[in-house]
């Protein structure tokens, strides 16, 4: 079945502990390789709030609604992930937690270090285009650098795999293809619509947006960037769908190089056996 890019037909995903995650319309379902190597699916409708209340569904506001979503849906896959590939059970309270303590450590990375680095140059640059550069070069190294140090770890390398076996998947959907091992092995890791380069979206346009802001001090411009989040989020989110709905234009293969790029890392050949987890989740949704 070959996809069209109204957003009912869109498919998206995300890879778990031992697992893929994709979403379709109102339909959502996960894949898990078990240690008895048996796959275990979930699936469930999730309306999205953007369906249901027409003002939540009008441009830039949708996209940070969408990210508010997919933080519910991940925590409810990441518990069915844990259950399911360490056969324990799994609490909701340790997942908010995680998720919690990850938010926090996000915000203080990239939003209270870059605006310290801004606060201690802002006496000696006069340019605060210069200075909103500066402080997104200060947040696109940190980035990078938390990317280089999931490198070296063994799990992180395993939920790349399954990052590229979602990717393989979805490409091969989008071209009509039949979703089977030997049709999908060939597709590219790589997904122009793939949360790695909305990340890279959101801190380019971040600078653009920040910008905006002139030269607070600290305390004001931590606050300021706060609430304004939700508009890089929207803003990168539109731009992210666009990219991947024209994707075949010269222009915007040229804007989309950095972000496919970027996922040389966090995107890996899948073996053979993740890629069949992915189809049993694209199979559910579509």
């Amino acid at each position: 079945m070959k996809s069209e890019h109204a957003p009912e037909h869109i498919v998206g995903g995300q890879a778990v502990l031992e697992g893929v995650m994709m979403r379709r319309g109102d339909k959502v379902a996960t894949a898990i390789r078990k240690p008895d190597q048996e796959i275990a699916t979930r699936e469930e409708n999730f309306t999205s709030l953007t369906k249901r209340y027409k003002f939540l569904g009008l441009a830039v506001i949708r996209g940070f609604i969408n990210l508010l979503e997919m933080l519910v849906l991940g925590m409810k896959v990441t518990l069915f992930s844990a259950e399911s590939a360490l056969e324990r059970p799994q609490k909701w309270s340790e997942v908010a937690i995680m998720l919690t303590i990850s938010l926090g450590f996000g915000v203080f990375l990239f939003i209270v270090v870059p605006a310290y680095c801004f606060s201690l140059l802002r006496a000696s640059i006069s340019s605060t285009i210069l200075l909103n550069v500066l402080e997104g070069c200060v947040r696109m190294g940190i980035f990078l650098g938390f990317l280089g140090i999931t490198l070296l770890m063994s799990d992180m390398k395993r939920l790349y795999m399954y990052h590229g076996a979602e990717h393989k998947t979805v490409f091969a959907w989008e071209a009509g293809k039949e979703l089977t091992v030997e049709n999908i092995r060939p597709f590219s890791t790589h997904h122009p619509r793939c949360g790695t380069s909305f990340l890279l979206f959101v801190m380019v346009i971040s600078i653009l947006v920040f910008s905006l802001l002139g030269r607070p001090d600290f305390v004001h411009r931590v606050i300021y960037k706060l609430l304004l989040f939700p508009v890089v989020a929207g803003i990168s989110y539109e731009a992210i769908r666009y990219t991947g709905k024209h994707r075949n234009q010269g222009w915007v293969q040229v804007l989309s190089w950095p972000g496919l790029l970027l996922q040389k890392i966090t995107t890996r050949e899948p073996t053979d056996d993740m890629i069949e987890v992915a189809i049993a989740a694209m199979k559910k949704v579509v």
